[in-house]
């Protein structure tokens, strides 16, 4: 008989060490929460910047994406056509009507949580309204896949039907940003494997329980093309269309999905 290779799964944590991330996880849907309540017209992103670094180093815990790769600041903020790993400044001045993209990490005791929220300012047109919500409900199916029997692209299948879904529901396409998804996360921010937002099911690695992900569905009111900024971080979309980012820190336990990044509130 031949040898045989069994997959690997999806890295999997002890019940003990998805609490400790779950702490982690806390801070940062603190530092999402504060900085959605500061979020306001003639506030800057550096202004945010340095709301969300203060809570996460009072609570003990440590920015992610400060320094990481050079990252100089402590989130990603993307604002309007502005898609993901956009830099925290003082020239962009929030307004009326922007639609803003929170991306926040923080290390707590060595485990990492990792959290992205879409929100508006002041007034936002029904079209972003529904852009949001329709990325919060993709980001939803994918949470409900996670499974202990599910393979990876098991969740990337339910992103892309959930985003299907949303656009019956609001009767216009979305674009699924392409080349960009969610990932393995735990003692570092990104471990392998890549978790596409889109795809066929039954397919990759498989889902155990306590296997940690980070599900982050990005959609655009456009196509899903995209392009990165002189900076080398920015991404934007190449039409100039509004794009939505949202995203949890998520675990597969024998009771059901368990969200590792809840916000205060939810």
């Amino acid at each position: 008989m031949g040898r045989f290779r069994r997959r690997k799964p999806v890295p999997f944590r002890s019940p003990g060490e998805l609490d400790a991330m779950a702490a982690a996880g806390a801070i940062v849907g603190a530092a999402l929460v504060a900085a959605r309540d500061a979020a306001k017209p003639g506030v800057s992103t550096l202004d945010l910047d340095e709301i969300v670094e203060t809570l996460i180093r009072e609570n003990g815990a440590v920015p992610s994406f400060k320094g990481y790769h050079g990252f100089p600041g402590s989130i990603c903020s993307s604002v309007n056509d502005v898609v993901v790993h956009g830099i925290p400044s003082s020239t962009v001045v929030l307004a009326d009507g922007d639609l803003v993209s929170i991306d926040c990490g923080a290390i707590l005791d060595g485990w990492h949580g990792d959290s992205a929220w879409t929100f508006g300012v002041g007034d936002l047109s029904a079209a972003d309204r529904e852009l949001s919500e329709a990325t919060r409900l993709s980001m939803e199916a994918g949470i409900a896949a996670m499974l202990p029997g599910n393979r990876l692209t098991d969740v990337s299948h339910a992103i892309e039907t959930g985003t299907r879904a949303a656009e019956k529901t609001f009767g216009r396409p979305f674009g699924i940003v392409d080349g960009y998804g969610g990932h393995g996360i735990g003692r570092e921010m990104h471990l392998d494997p890549f978790l596409p937002n889109e795809g066929a099911p039954g397919r990759g690695p498989d889902l155990v329980v306590g296997s940690t992900l980070a599900i982050e569905p990005m959609l655009t009111l456009g196509s899903g093309d995209t392009h990165v900024l002189d900076d080398d971080w920015t991404v934007v979309t190449d039409d100039g269309s509004r794009a939505a980012h949202w995203e949890h820190t998520v675990a597969v336990t024998e009771d059901g999905p368990r969200i590792l990044t809840v916000r205060p509130g939810e």
